[in-house]
């Protein structure tokens, strides 16, 4: 089975992702991983912590002559700006190191700082927000790069795009191939497909800035070819589309999740909504007349896109802070403030792209197994001639 799992603080020495179950033989490009990791990062109205960052995993086990051996892969990425919190965040205690402490006593609205405090019985917010900051996700992908390549040797390609950043919105479908233009860029804006939505997009961010706010959006991430008959209907766990929506949905700030076009299908009748059932007989496959669906029928892919949408709220962290209560004195403040983005739609949906690539590489492997990455290959080889034979 495929797992993974990170660990590390927002201004920690470093970050760490542990990757389990990938077959032998997955070719592996550090060039690659570091493209992922750039993504992650760019997009009109990210923060100074972009500028002190330059992120770049090291592979500390199971690649060898780029190529996976089985066994666990684990991945490194150093954080720059721990030089500047060394002395504030040791690991071991020593004389007069509380007076170098930077404590958040003033939680603020909407980020885990109380909630965690209450938790774990902490007066200081700092240990519970170094580990909930967005900053985990540089480890997640890293890790989603793997998955990645793993997919990409069956053809299968997971990209993100902007659909909406506050109220300024995309309002047509886009194409697989828009999609994938908009991922080999050299700069990022704001991760849209249409020049003149991404103006109006760059508009909200900047007056988010003016008034020292921070705003929101919708991702959507669309995996490509990906073949019908991951899944399972037999048991509310083994849903594909359930557990794409808690792996989005884990994501900071996303709080909510929409496959194919179910907010729409809501409120329309069944009629306007179901794809329509089609046989390509050149192809020698089922097709749909569409894809309101999202590429997930049951709990099982179907063989379309799969289209999954993220729903971002804005950042928690505001240069004018709302009110809040202070965790030692219990008096009225205001919430702290420390450096912070304005908005990371883009960068959302490059973690989902990683956390979708990660759910789907576990689902291959669920169904085709191998040991190696041939052994896999030729199970996924049967099965696709099995679909082409019924």
């Amino acid at each position: 089975m495929l797992r993974f799992e990170t660990a590390g603080e927002s201004h920690g020495p470093c970050l760490v992702a542990v990757v389990t179950g990938l077959p032998a033989g997955v070719p592996v490009s550090l060039a690659a991983m570091r493209r992922e990791l750039w993504r992650r990062q760019q997009g009109y109205g990210r923060g100074g912590r972009m500028k002190i960052e330059t992120d770049e995993a090291e592979i500390v086990s199971g690649v060898r002559h780029s190529r996976t051996t089985g066994a666990p892969i684990a991945l490194l990425i150093r954080n720059r700006d721990w030089q500047n919190w060394s002395t504030a965040l040791p690991v071991e205690d020593s004389e007069g190191a509380q007076d170098l402490k930077r404590p958040v006593t003033r939680p603020r609205p909407g980020h885990a700082d109380l909630a965690g405090a209450l938790k774990y019985n902490l007066h200081d917010a700092r240990y519970i927000l170094e580990r909930a900051s967005a900053r985990e996700t540089t480890a997640r992908v890293a890790a989603g790069s793997l998955a990645k390549a793993f997919l990409g040797e069956f053809g299968i390609g997971v990209l993100s795009h902007v659909v909406a950043v506050g109220a300024a919105r995309l309002e047509r479908r886009a194409s697989w191939e828009e999609v994938e233009e908009l991922s080999r860029r050299a700069e990022v804006l704001l991760n849209c497909v249409d020049p003149t939505t991404e103006a109006a997009m760059k508009e909200v961010v900047d007056e988010a800035y003016r008034t020292g706010d921070t705003v929101g959006g919708v991702f959507e991430v669309i995996a490509h070819n990906v073949p019908p008959g991951l899944g399972s209907h037999i048991s509310w766990d083994t849903r594909l589309d359930g557990r794409l929506a808690q792996a989005v949905v884990s994501i900071q700030a996303v709080k909510g999740v929409e496959i194919g076009e179910a907010a729409l299908a809501a409120a329309s009748p069944g009629s306007a909504v179901q794809d329509v059932i089609q046989y390509d007989a050149e192809g020698r496959r089922f097709t749909r007349g569409s894809n309101r669906a999202g590429g997930i029928e049951g709990g099982i892919t179907n063989g379309e896109d799969i289209v999954i949408r993220g729903y971002l709220k804005p950042i928690s962290t505001l240069r004018r802070p709302l009110e809040s209560v202070d965790l030692v004195t219990k008096e009225p403040s205001r919430a702290a403030y420390e450096r912070s983005d304005v908005c990371v739609v883009p960068a959302a949906g490059v973690v989902a792209e990683a956390m979708v690539a990660l759910v789907l590489a576990e689902a291959m492997l669920e169904k085709f197994g191998g040991d190696s990455l041939e052994e896999t290959r030729r199970n996924y080889d049967g099965y696709i001639e099995q679909l082409r034979s019924y």
